[in-house]
């Protein structure tokens, strides 16, 4: 035990805690604005599970994942099933079937499919790195894309499908693939997406991808989240407006501050200084992640890492696009600081699996 503590990333777990911290901190000037802290309470309750598995999962060989392929598959093919079970069990929340139910609490599969497709994304081209010039083993691994991601997709969550879909290009070209059959892999991509523009999207996607480009369009509308949050970014100014003092989200002009829009919440109290700090302790993570990839002994745990790198990577771009206006709105939270347990207990287990990666080479 003594050993496996001292093995421990501590910067990463502090970093952790650090981001956490400043997510925690808005949601209860959220909460106060509320008169209710029901959001901040279960927040502490999630961390408390978070950390808990970090160091659960630590302390264990990470080899047991690839060694159990048996495992990781039926662990795919569970999340399969609560994904589907979305559309017939799922209460419909903002015309989405995203949650499970249970009292107080909610279940998002999205999640734990996010963990388990980087372990069995790693797992299938740790053993074929050496037959990456094969173009068949991009269509075959495709096929563990393609399911949760269809599945997703109609819930309707294009902002999560897009995630998995990063998730997979990367650990495509981290693993080798060809220049020829990435040009490939981009033509098909974007033959799909047109066709799920032309046939897929519904009305509302599509506004909102439209309202950014144009957001004279509809001002009032589908442009006006992320117009409140241009106002909440740039009223900020360089040290922002104090603790608990954010109008934006106090008066409730600011959509879902405590989610979605945390990051415009943060800027309106902290200003520019405290969003710097932020997406520095993003950066310092993101390097501890990368440097366990680089320094990792074999194929599979360094493109698990790289895998855990990229979901971190484009939630980041995507949120904080969000709130920039310079990315449509499409639903995706800011890890660690944006409420929600679903997303908060799995990112930490996928963190608790890089813990014993280090741990135990």
């Amino acid at each position: 035990m003594v050993d496996y503590l001292k093995k421990i990333d501590w910067i990463m777990l502090a970093t952790v805690f650090f981001i956490f911290g400043i997510g925690l901190a808005s949601i209860y000037s959220f909460s106060i604005s509320r008169g209710d802290f029901i959001y901040f309470e279960k927040q502490i309750i999630f961390f408390a599970f978070g950390i808990f598995f970090i160091f659960l999962i630590g302390f264990f060989d990470w080899r047991i994942f690839r060694q159990s392929p048996y495992f990781i598959l039926a662990a795919y093919f569970i999340c399969i099933l609560l994904l589907v079970g979305l559309f017939l069990l799922a209460p419909e929340t903002r015309g989405i079937k995203g949650w499970y139910k249970f009292g107080f609490f909610s279940l998002d599969p999205v999640e734990p499919m996010k963990v388990i497709l980087t372990i069995l994304l790693a797992k299938y081209f740790s053993m074929r790195h050496i037959e990456m010039y094969k173009l068949r083993h991009i269509f075959l691994s495709s096929f563990y894309l393609i399911l949760p991601s269809v599945l997703i997709f109609f819930q309707p969550n294009f902002g999560s499908a897009m995630i998995l879909a990063a998730l997979w290009v990367g650990v495509l070209i981290i693993s080798g693939i060809k220049l020829k059959h990435f040009l490939i892999l981009c033509f098909a991509m974007i033959l799909i997406l047109s066709l799920a523009w032309l046939f897929l999207l519904k009305d509302y996607q599509q506004a909102r991808i439209i309202s950014f480009f144009s957001p004279q369009v509809e001002p009032l509308g589908i442009s006006w989240h992320q117009t409140q949050a241009k106002i909440a970014i740039g009223s900020g100014g360089l040290f922002g407006k104090g603790f608990t003092n954010g109008s934006q989200a106090m008066y409730g002009f600011l959509p879902e501050p405590h989610t979605d829009f945390i990051f415009s919440a943060i800027a309106e109290e902290l200003g520019f200084m405290g969003i710097s700090v932020l997406l520095i302790l993003f950066l310092i993570l993101l390097w501890r992640i990368i440097r366990i990839s680089l320094s990792a002994e074999s194929n599979f745990p360094r493109l698990f890492a790289s895998g855990m790198a990229i979901i971190l990577f484009f939630h980041i771009i995507i949120n904080v696009g969000m709130n920039l206006s310079i990315l449509p709105v499409i639903g995706i939270s800011l890890p660690l600081v944006s409420y929600g347990g679903s997303n908060l207990i799995f990112f930490c287990i996928g963190l608790g699996i890089l813990q014993s990666i280090r741990a135990h080479k």
